[in-house]
């Protein structure tokens, strides 16, 4: 099972003609998530050829314009396209006023959504993925998150058609790791199966440096980490709490992640990506500056 990761918008807090506000849609074998959704974001599901209707969940990070500004619009096409699912919707404290006030601004949305407002730990669990966040540091409540696929047991299809085992209850108890009777044999589920490992996206964004970030990052394939500012920006990114690109290299460098992307760079760099690319990579390595619909795999 893989992870694919839409890169909605990857712009900071103005958007450029190349890249929009922040969103980034997450996809797994039964889950489509969106994190964040910057103004623009419906247009960027258009280009990037995806449908916003098969959207189970929302994260959001904060409620700053450029995070959020297009989750109004995005619910009210939900509900004029007959959304036939329950949305879950995942923030931080307020959250629920937050929507509520778009209602009373522009009617209420005609799908059913379930509101919940997250602090730390576990927000969401079943037996394939597991979803984590923590608190950030940005002046106002902000969160970050992480989705984990777990690892899972999987059946080896060639061993499965020469043994000519048949789709029946035999394969559920194998895939439990439990041995099973067949043709008069015992068959190890060890020998017909294999552990596929797990997998785990961070997604940080707005925030100034803080253990949280690494503690959260922890261990991920891959960490999409905001870098507003350049290295030589430290005062500014101190001021404003945002990272700058070697701050964000540092996070994934502690936090042993395998890749690390930089996104919601300031639009004044967007003509310099090259150098600040290099400025992280003199800290950690594998790192990229995805651009807008880019789809980033793990």
């Amino acid at each position: 099972m893989e992870m694919k990761i839409v890169c909605l918008g990857t712009s900071s807090s103005i958007p450029t003609a190349k890249k929009n506000h922040s969103g980034f849609l997450i996809k797994t074998e039964k889950e489509q998530i969106l994190v964040d959704c910057g103004e623009g974001i419906q247009r960027q599901f258009r280009k990037a050829e995806e449908n916003p209707a098969k959207t189970t969940k929302i994260l959001i990070t904060h409620w700053h314009e450029d995070h959020t500004l297009g989750l109004a619009g995005l619910l009210k096409t939900m509900g004029v396209d007959s959304y036939a699912k329950t949305l879950h919707i995942y923030g931080p404290k307020a959250t629920r006023e937050k929507i509520h006030l778009f209602e009373q601004i522009y009617s209420r949305y005609k799908i059913q959504m379930e509101i919940h407002e997250v602090h730390s730990g576990t927000i969401y669990e079943d037996k394939q993925i597991k979803i984590e966040t923590l608190p950030m540091n940005h002046g106002i409540i902000t969160q970050a998150y992480s989705v984990t696929i777990k690892e899972q047991r999987r059946i080896d299809k060639a061993k499965l058609k020469k043994l000519k085992i048949p789709n029946s209850p035999l394969i559920g108890e194998l895939q439990r790791g439990k041995d099973i009777k067949f043709n008069n044999k015992t068959i190890k589920a060890k020998d017909i199966t294999y552990i596929q490992p797990g997998k785990k996206l961070t997604i940080i964004l707005d925030t100034a440096s803080n253990i949280n970030t690494i503690e959260l990052a922890k261990n991920s394939n891959l960490l999409i980490c905001e870098s507003t500012y350049s290295a030589e920006e430290q005062e500014q990114a101190t001021e404003y709490k945002h990272l700058t690109t070697t701050e964000a290299a540092t996070i994934a460098k502690k936090a042993k992640v395998t890749n690390l992307a930089l996104v919601h760079i300031s639009q004044k760099h967007h003509h310099r990506l090259p150098q600040l690319l290099k400025e992280a990579k003199k800290v950690f390595a594998k790192t990229t500056i995805p651009e807008d619909l880019d789809i980033l795999t793990i």
